[in-house]
């Protein structure tokens, strides 16, 4: 967001805001680059240190395209019938690790992606 909608109140947030509004949702998407091409993928993910974290498999082609790039990552909540909600996104370095699975899982790896730009927008009713 902002969205289009010239009836509805835009503001941008601070990136404490943002952090916050990340940690209250689970699903995002990831936005990277594959075969010189833009690519965006809903993921599952949680914040921790700094770090965007998301689950993947080991042997995916997926993490090729995360291996020390640049990516961006979204979350948002919208609510279509009032049209307000939120949106952060982040760009930042991406890199595999190990996932730390209990018990271990040999398949399991995790894209972290740094915390570099952050910013974000609400939409709202006009007060």
């Amino acid at each position: 967001m902002p969205t289009t909608d010239h009836d509805r109140t835009h503001e941008a947030l601070s990136p404490e805001e943002c952090l916050f509004l990340l940690g209250t949702t689970t699903v995002g998407r990831v936005a990277y680059t594959e075969g010189a091409l833009p690519a965006i993928r809903p993921v599952s993910f949680a914040l921790r240190d700094q770090e965007v974290l998301i689950p993947a498999l080991a042997g995916s082609r997926f993490l090729e395209a995360f291996r020390g790039s640049v990516v961006a990552f979204e979350a948002d909540d919208y609510d279509a019938e009032k049209r307000t909600g939120w949106v952060v996104s982040v760009v930042g370095t991406a890199h595999v690790l190990d996932a730390p699975a209990e018990p271990p899982s040999p398949d399991l790896v995790v894209v972290a992606v740094r915390l570099g730009i952050v910013q974000g927008w609400r939409t709202s009713l006009p007060t």
